[in-house]
């Protein structure tokens, strides 16, 4: 099936398969073994905090009152999230797109979980908490970048952490240069929000657009 253009399985859901309840979903699975139920933490032991200042990158998940989620990634040089007690972490802001999605859903919604990940590690580390916003100076001198200070710090009370183990990362070789993809098989991010909106200009109008991106890159990362 041809459906603009684009080549579709035609795979349509039946619905007498869905799993509509806990103990539907838990018959389909063995049980979870001891080691499983006991790496659930409350606070950061030194290895969960040697993980994160060795860790350049995070993704945030977040909601908002209506149950709409929402997942963004942070990254800077290693240790840029700071550990204030073993209870307690602090995550600059830097500057981004500004549609605040993230920050907006932790003012309605301050429930948050965070993917610690380590180029080379095939294992992850996960932490789920409760975060509030701060614009506080003393707090924000100690994530100066480039001599730039973030506007605001995004504060996780930890409530629970545990570490991943590495089936996902094995499964998808994401560190392995072998299976490293090309990016020029695929638009320009612009171009790719262009097609799926407004319309993407000419190939030389496109290469000007594509180029002044990378200009704000330099000009605005922090």
């Amino acid at each position: 099936m041809l459906i603009g253009g684009i080549e579709m399985q035609g795979i349509a859901e039946r619905e007498d398969y869905g799993v509509r309840d806990e103990e539907a979903l838990r018959r389909l699975y063995p049980a979870t073994h001891d080691l499983a139920i006991q790496k659930f933490q409350a606070s950061l032991g030194r290895h969960a905090q040697e993980f994160i200042r060795r860790s350049p990158f995070l993704c945030i998940g977040t909601q908002d009152m209506a149950g709409r989620a929402d997942v963004s990634p942070r990254g800077d040089p290693p240790g840029f999230v700071r550990i204030l007690d073993p209870s307690t972490l602090a995550i600059p802001d830097r500057p981004g797109n500004n549609r605040l999605d993230s920050l907006s859903n932790i003012i309605a919604n301050p429930v948050v979980g965070l993917l610690f990940v380590i180029p080379g590690f095939d294992d992850t580390l996960r932490v789920n908490g409760r975060a509030r916003l701060t614009t506080d100076p003393d707090l924000l001198a100690t994530m100066v970048v480039n001599d730039r200070v973030p506007t605001l710090a995004i504060v996780v009370e930890v409530q629970e952490i545990f570490m991943h183990c590495a089936k996902a990362f094995r499964r998808s070789h994401l560190w392995d240069p072998a299976y490293r993809q090309d990016r020029k098989e695929m638009p320009s991010l612009i171009k790719i929000i262009l097609d799926e909106t407004t319309g993407a200009p000419d190939e030389q109008a496109m290469r000007a657009i594509d180029d002044g991106l990378e200009e704000d890159y330099k000009r605005t990362l922090y």
